[in-house]
């Protein structure tokens, strides 16, 4: 049984006898493979592309990943190529988005296949919570999806968004930056840990373990005890 129903015999039987490899159904589609090359086709079947990629990939979130002459692209589940078979790279499709890289730059596609993001970056990481980490010349921003970029490209690094703060280095000194850009932080620790139920934990100087609060203010243990006895 697959998501999108039985798999009969009959035709388990047919595309045994007709490809060389057929993968497992995945979300209603199964990959098979004929002199060398790829394809799908359903669970009657019936072939929903040519068999003429040089790699596939197994469908997510209703498209799939395919390759040709070194090149890659996505279909959608009518086997339509929603994209040129162009890219040097493209990732899976999160949140709406997938990352794609040509000629060594990065940005983004929808999943009409559009170039939302312009393809200009030398590295980005996906969209949680609507933005996204993008670099230009080892500095690093945010940019949110309509591709507005909400923090000069000023961090050495930088973690994706959680709880509505992400961690950011500079000269290798770590601290937080809210959704806005604001830094709720010195840059000034040699580590902090992910904002959590209101706190992180950091180390300063010397190994010196404490607490700051999502306001940015330092606590001591003491304070952490009473907020979570109270």
């Amino acid at each position: 049984m697959t998501k999108s129903g039985f798999v009969s015999k009959k035709v388990k039987r047919m595309c045994k006898k007709k490809y060389d490899f057929i993968g497992t159904f995945c979300n209603g589609f199964a990959r098979v493979k004929l002199n060398g090359k790829w394809g799908f086709i359903d669970t009657t079947g019936k072939e929903i592309t040519e068999i003429k990629y040089d790699r596939a990939d197994d469908f997510k979130h209703g498209f799939a990943r395919v390759k040709l002459n070194g090149k890659w692209g996505f279909i959608d589940a009518t086997g339509k190529e929603i994209t040129k078979i162009k890219y040097d790279f493209i990732g899976d499709f999160k949140y709406g988005f997938a990352i794609v890289e040509l000629d060594h730059k990065s940005g983004f596609i929808n999943t009409f296949g559009k170039e939302v993001i312009d393809i200009k970056y030398d590295l980005v990481s996906d969209f949680v919570n609507g933005l996204a980490p993008v670099c230009i010349n080892h500095k690093w921003s945010f940019i949110n999806t309509f591709g507005k970029e909400i923090i000069k490209f000023k961090y050495d690094q930088m973690y994706p968004f959680e709880n509505g703060f992400a961690k950011v280095c500079l000269n290798n000194k770590w601290g937080f930056i809210d959704i806005f850009g604001n830094e709720i932080t010195d840059i000034k620790y040699d580590y902090v840990g992910q904002l959590g139920n209101g706190f992180a934990i950091v180390v300063k100087h010397n190994d010196k373990y404490m607490y700051i609060n999502a306001k940015g203010e330092e606590v001591d243990q003491k304070q952490i005890r009473y907020f979570f006895n109270n």
